[in-house]
């Protein structure tokens, strides 16, 4: 497909999904169902690696670990619920 004068077809513009994953981007319930589970997946890491410091164990590299990565689960979870990308619109699509 040729195009003319800098215009681009709507297959090049716009990447296509699939419906459930547009379904679970449309449906709030299922996003904050989602990323409430992060969230608490988060705590339940961030708490076993707190839980050994707690008790007088020495901080090592692996709790150092727990705890980034439990900071990301949680950064994952919120962005779930927020949902930034779907939120998006480009200049010419109002």
């Amino acid at each position: 497909m040729a195009t003319t004068g800098g215009e681009m077809s709507d297959n090049i513009t716009k990447p296509p999904t699939s419906k459930s994953l547009q379904a679970f981007k449309d449906c709030l319930s299922c996003r904050l169902l989602s990323g409430g589970g992060l969230i608490l997946a988060a705590a339940y890491v961030h708490n076993g690696a707190r839980r050994v410091m707690r008790l007088g164990g020495p901080t090592s590299v692996g709790t150092v670990a727990q705890i980034t990565f439990a900071a990301c689960l949680a950064g994952w979870g919120v962005i779930v619920m927020v949902d930034p990308v779907g939120k998006m619109k480009r200049a010419d699509e109002k």
